[in-house]
């Protein structure tokens, strides 16, 4: 028998990241970063970039291609360099793009006792770190596989964090703590159209900074519409 069906459901506040709460794209920027530091080639790494971006905006991204490029130069560089740069993109670029506005309504659902969450199609080495900085210790993002030594392979872990696979993770965050979707009240942010899977399955979805697409769809569902920044 339930304990006390009065008791209010515990709260959830899931955000996505890119474009969400900060006005760029993380993983994008990373690979920019990697190139104006030398580690990738300009012309040919730059196209390439482009065009898994575009398939993610257009909803066609092959995620374990993505995952396998956006790596590359990482892996090749080892765990002490890549630890070295991206603290300094930390500084040079994700510091800057981390807007009151965001922090105040991350702020927000603290306060209010709510169990706040990233949840983000972009991988764990980028994020992780940015999740730590906005002050979210709990981050769902897209795993990355490691070999014997504990470094990253260029493969993913499990299920890939977008579109579905993103109602996945959080159905199985949430099993692991005996929780189902009718035992929580869910909030989520995204600005994409790829997060409609998970904007449709919560109690109150937000569209956030939306594109075109995505504002038109929320009006016509009646979804909450957010502006939180202006890139």
């Amino acid at each position: 028998m339930p304990s006390d069906q009065s008791a209010p459901r515990p709260r959830l506040a899931l955000f996505d990241l890119d474009h969400t709460l900060l006005p760029l794209d993380s993983d994008y920027e990373w690979g920019e970063f990697t190139t104006r530091i030398g580690w990738t080639d300009r012309e040919e790494f730059g196209r390439r970039n482009q065009a898994f971006y575009d398939d993610y905006v257009a909803g066609r991204l092959d995620v374990h291609d993505y995952v396998r490029f956006a790596t590359e130069a990482v892996r090749l560089r080892g765990a002490a360099a890549a630890a070295e740069a991206h603290a300094r993109f930390m500084r040079e670029v994700i510091a800057p793009a981390i807007h009151a506005q965001a922090r105040a309504l991350l702020q927000k659902h603290h306060d209010a006792g709510d169990e706040v969450l990233i949840i983000t199609a972009t991988n764990e080495f980028v994020t992780r770190p940015i999740a730590q900085a906005l002050g979210v210790p709990q981050l769902l993002a897209t795993e990355l596989a490691r070999d014997a030594d504990g470094w990253i392979t260029g493969e993913i872990l499990g299920v890939p964090c977008m579109r579905e696979g993103k109602v996945q993770r959080m159905q199985q965050w949430l099993a692991g703590r005996g929780l189902s979707w009718q035992d929580v009240d869910s909030t989520f942010y995204s600005d994409s159209m790829n997060d409609v899977p998970l904007l449709e399955k919560v109690n109150h979805p937000v569209a956030t900074n939306p594109d075109a697409r995505l504002r038109a769809l929320a009006q016509e569902r009646g979804w909450r519409v957010l502006d939180l920044f202006h890139a």
